[in-house]
């Protein structure tokens, strides 16, 4: 569980320095970025494993019912995280993509993991999110980028299907069967 944690506090710290520790940050020039992915890295590295060796330590029993819901929002959070790099006219509809996709990734995951280990990595993973919303959103101001062509909105929701597909084909690699038995 230690691994986990630490790991959970690296990708933290090398996520908020920015935030947090500008002018150190700017200080830093280019050398930064790479202390940064350093630290990103080595926490995610981290909390794999930690995540993987962690004692089984149960907190509750999720209902049944739940992995329906937790595959239901995957889907919409592969679809939400695919809304950052999309043209289409959906482009700009959410400030935040990428880090709402987080949100949503760590609430299913919530929803189908009663452990201590699971509770500690999601419900961080999810505190992280809320609190990079945060310290963005009073740091920057936003412009919303103009839509762009509805063709791009239907690739994203291909792609969406596609990678949908891959994480549960990798879940099921891993020994983790995310449908219901």
């Amino acid at each position: 569980m230690l691994l986990l944690i630490i790991g959970i506090l690296l990708w933290v710290a090398a996520h908020y320095f920015k935030r947090l520790a500008p002018a150190k940050r700017a200080g830093m020039g280019d050398a930064g970025k790479g202390v940064v992915t350093v630290g990103i890295l080595a926490g995610l590295v981290l909390m794999i494993l930690g995540y993987r060796w962690a004692e089984f330590i149960p907190v509750w029993s999720p209902p049944g019912f739940m992995v329906h819901i937790n595959n239901l929002l995957m889907l919409v959070g592969v679809f939400v995280f695919g809304m950052s790099a999309t043209t289409g006219r959906l482009r700009g509809k959410m400030r935040h993509p990428q880090l709402t996709a987080v949100k949503i990734w760590a609430v299913a995951h919530l929803l189908v993991n009663g452990d201590l280990a699971s509770i500690i990595l999601f419900g961080s993973m999810l505190a992280w999110a809320v609190g990079s919303v945060i310290l963005i959103n009073r740091a920057e101001d936003w412009q919303r980028p103009e839509p762009g062509d509805a063709k791009k909105d239907v690739l994203l929701i291909v792609i969406t299907i596609v990678v949908f597909a891959l994480m549960t084909g990798a879940h099921a690699l891993l020994g983790v069967w995310p449908f219901p038995g």
